[in-house]
């Protein structure tokens, strides 16, 4: 998911995206140690934004919308896009 931080867009990613520049990874806690309270504030928001998306997928994936899909170049890109727009427009009525 990308969002804008400043004027820089961002992406909210896992741990697979490290190293880009361009992902905000969550925060873990190291040994022994707790983590501060900005830092589960911020875990949590994160995680609540990232079920989302993963929620939308899952459901592509259920519905099979993407596995006959035969659009080329940013087609698929595009119609991913307007897919999960249309699903978040049910889910908030």
């Amino acid at each position: 998911m990308v969002i804008t931080v400043g004027t820089t867009p961002t992406v909210i990613a896992d741990g697979g995206c490290r190293g880009t520049g361009l992902t905000i990874p969550h925060y873990r806690r190291h040994k022994n140690e707790q983590l501060s309270a900005w830092k589960q504030e911020h875990n949590a928001s994160h995680r609540k934004v990232r079920a989302r998306v993963e929620h939308t997928f899952a459901h592509m994936k259920n519905w099979k919308i993407l596995r006959d899909c035969r659009l080329k170049d940013e087609g698929v890109h595009h119609a991913m896009l307007g897919i999960a727009r249309l699903h978040n427009l049910t889910l908030t009525g």
